[in-house]
């Protein structure tokens, strides 16, 4: 089964989203955001303080009161350490001011699947956004060949599964069953909210709506890099499935 694109007769594409929100309008006050990427110099979100305090005030500007920091660990890119991540974050924390101190919640990682992942997960704890859950990550090229089996091992450990944007993987727009298959292993999915709005392309948009109204989707993220994101939450929603997004933002409140 494959997601198929919509397309619009008479050059009236716009017409169909001429009401929609701004994705801006749909957060709400107080709203935490579980994916981002706002530590300085340790990925490829911000460089600097400066930077990260930019992203802070953008995204407080939106609604989001709290950030759960998740930088990538990404071993010979980004090859970040637990103890790594938590001497970044509490450095950034002493070094900003009010209230964008408060908003740093605490650091968790975004962990790409790989070989040198499955070292790390038996031989060290992994940083969690809450109680047990971890973000994960698979490369947009490929899933893994044991992917299945990879689940299984890091639910042996103790940990829930959440796999990050599952709607940027190109892989599975046309063998949409694997998201079934992947939510029947009991993995939780975190969609990014500017797949919404089109940022990442429209097959992606189309992806999202799939997975919203199959109601998949079970955590947002703002995924933050750069200002440029930030700017993207005012564009409006394309995608038709507008109730199970708000739900969805909704849900990220289990994460205070």
């Amino acid at each position: 089964m494959g997601i198929n694109c919509i397309f619009v007769k008479n050059n009236n594409v716009f017409s169909l989203f001429k009401s929609k929100p701004k994705l801006s309008d749909l957060i709400p006050q107080g709203c935490i955001d579980i994916h981002s990427h706002i530590l300085p110099g340790i990925d490829d979100g911000a460089t600097d303080v400066s930077q990260t305090t930019k992203l802070l005030d953008g995204l407080r500007n939106i609604g989001f009161s709290k950030c759960i920091a998740t930088p990538h660990t990404l071993p010979e890119i980004w090859d970040n350490t637990a103890d790594g991540i938590k001497d970044t974050f509490h450095t950034t924390k002493i070094n900003l001011e009010e209230p964008y101190q408060s908003m740093l919640h605490h650091a968790a990682s975004e962990y790409m699947i790989n070989e040198a992942f499955l070292d790390r997960l038996h031989s060290e704890p992994l940083l969690t956004l809450k109680n047990n859950i971890v973000l994960i990550e698979m490369s947009y090229m490929n899933p893994p060949l044991a992917l299945k089996e990879i689940i299984f091992e890091i639910q042996l450990k103790g940990y829930q599964v959440l796999l990050a944007h599952p709607e940027r993987y190109l892989f599975y727009h046309q063998n949409t069953k694997m998201y079934t298959t992947l939510k029947e292993l009991d993995v939780k999915f975190q969609m990014n909210l500017l797949s919404s709005v089109g940022y990442y392309g429209s097959k992606v948009a189309i992806a999202a709506d799939f997975l919203l109204k199959e109601n998949y989707i079970d955590f947002v993220g703002s995924d933050v890099h750069h200002m440029k994101h930030i700017g993207a939450f005012e564009n409006k929603i394309i995608v038709k499935s507008e109730t199970q997004l708000q739900s969805a933002i909704e849900r990220n409140s289990f994460y205070e």
